[in-house]
């Protein structure tokens, strides 16, 4: 196996894990409301298999998933695992006639971005196949206006089963359950219409002239909400049943398209041609190489003048849908080249969401009282030194780096003594480039060095290979 191949492993779940999946098998509508990084997707997909092939209860499983997500991590996930890896994927994205094609694809998993349910549901109309149906983040369903809401909502009565996953449902307040409740229930527990739901459990609020801005909750209102789903809805934050890991990590992949991979595999072929002809790499050649493929993996290079050239936005995409999914909750982002940083920031512009970056003690001040949704810093300046573990739980690995105790050091500015929360690390990986083999080496913890060089000759050698066989060498 080379250092580009996964290698699939035997699943071993947590007690809460094995809680979840029998929720999943037993009840046919169920929330599953678990944080992120804590399986949620090897938690439904073994209930799925179970269903499938040893129950025979489901046929086809539909998968609605924030579009990075959908384009690789439940693929990923599923190719991961020994007992989950027999079952076919097909990705239903891109163009109308790839929607068609991968929608007549055998397969027992069909996947797609939230943004097609309207065009999925029009294109079936009554001849609704799907008989599971797994929204993965349903909070993006958490408007009772929305049209991809109002769409699933509307063959509700062809989905046999349905399974809610998100870690926070309701980021806004109580008001953003009715949404998610219905697609469960048919409007049994919190009502039909949603403004019978808002006229039993909420007051009004703010108001000007003949006009109410917003409603609040009535005295007792969450509790009773929450008794009412109980049955139908399983929190994470329970407890009695969770046993949770100090420290969770999280691996995001990210799939380039296909004008970005075009560029990553261009650029890797010509510098490996430029590299000289003597058996053994120097390590400045090595650096040189890996940094420049990272760039790429990343989104953009510089070039010998040092201007920036953006190639593609595949990885800012997956980071702001990561973003999303946290709900308001803080992140303490590392970036590897100023270019990170700077596309990041403009990324986040218009997003409402409060940015600092780490260069002072007022940032680092402001993060702890919880003044900041978004942290950005280098590890390579933040690593050593810094208690940032008041200000939130969540890491995010942007841009990966080589050096494991910057990398250790830097996830540590959370995880130390104080923190109240358990810390989830998400890196993001892009699939089949440099990124890969920097996680092989960080989880290896000891000889990174020496595995680099290795992991950079077996690529190099891989790509010449490929390129005698075209004659090109």
């Amino acid at each position: 196996m080379n250092c580009w191949e996964v290698a699939t492993v035997q699943f071993k779940p947590h007690a809460y894990q094995d809680y979840c999946i029998q929720k999943i098998i037993d009840a046919k509508k169920i929330g599953l409301f678990l944080d992120m990084g804590l399986g949620k997707t090897v938690t439904t997909l073994t209930a799925i298999r179970e269903l499938k092939c040893n129950r025979f209860e489901v046929r086809k499983v539909l998968i609605i998933a924030p579009k990075k997500v959908a384009e690789g991590t439940w693929t990923r996930e599923k190719d991961k695992w020994e007992h989950t890896k027999i079952l076919r994927v097909s990705q239903v994205l891109g163009s109308q006639a790839k929607r068609i094609r991968a929608l007549n694809t055998p397969a027992d998993l069909y996947i797609t971005n939230r943004e097609n349910v309207v065009w999925l549901v029009d294109y079936y109309r009554n001849a609704w196949p799907f008989d599971m149906v797994v929204i993965d983040e349903s909070s993006s369903f958490k408007s009772h206006n929305a049209k991809r809401f109002k769409a699933l909502a509307s063959v509700s009565g062809h989905i046999d089963r349905l399974v809610e996953l998100t870690g926070t449902p309701s980021p806004n307040g109580l008001n953003d359950l009715w949404s998610q409740v219905y697609l469960l229930d048919g409007g049994e527990r919190l009502g039909k219409r949603y403004t019978q739901f808002r006229e039993h459990y909420f007051d009004p609020g703010d108001r000007g002239q003949n006009v109410i801005y917003n409603y609040k909750p009535k005295q007792g209102s969450e509790e009773s909400i929450m008794a009412k789903i109980s049955d139908i809805c399983v929190s994470m934050k329970a407890e009695d049943y969770l046993q949770l890991p100090p420290v969770t990590f999280h691996e995001v992949p990210v799939v380039l398209d296909a004008r970005a991979k075009k560029a990553y595999q261009e650029l890797e072929k010509k510098m490996i041609l430029g590299l000289p002809e003597e058996e053994e790499i120097s390590v400045t050649s090595a650096a040189a190489l890996s940094n420049k493929l990272l760039q790429l993996s990343n989104g953009a290079v510089y070039d010998d003048d040092h201007n920036v050239h953006e190639v593609h936005n595949c990885k800012i995409e997956a980071f702001m849908e990561l973003i999303e999914s946290l709900q308001g909750k803080p992140a303490l982002v590392f970036y590897n080249f100023q270019h990170d940083k700077f596309r990041i920031l403009k990324a986040l512009e218009k997003t409402g969401l409060t940015v600092r970056e780490l260069k002072r003690p007022e940032d680092e001040d402001a993060w702890n009282r919880r003044e900041v949704d978004v942290l950005l810093a280098h590890p390579a300046s933040s690593a050593y030194g810094l208690n940032l573990q008041d200000g939130g739980n969540h890491v995010i690995w942007f841009g990966l780096t080589w050096n494991y105790e910057q990398y250790t050091q830097a996830n540590k500015r959370l995880h130390r003594q104080g923190q109240t929360e358990r810390v989830i690390i998400h890196h993001l990986v892009c699939t089949g480039t440099r990124d890969e083999d920097v996680m092989a080496a960080l989880s290896r913890k000891e000889d990174v060095q020496d595995y680099v060089m290795q992991s950079l000759k077996a690529r190099i050698q891989a790509v010449k290979e490929e390129m005698k066989k075209k004659g090109r060498m």
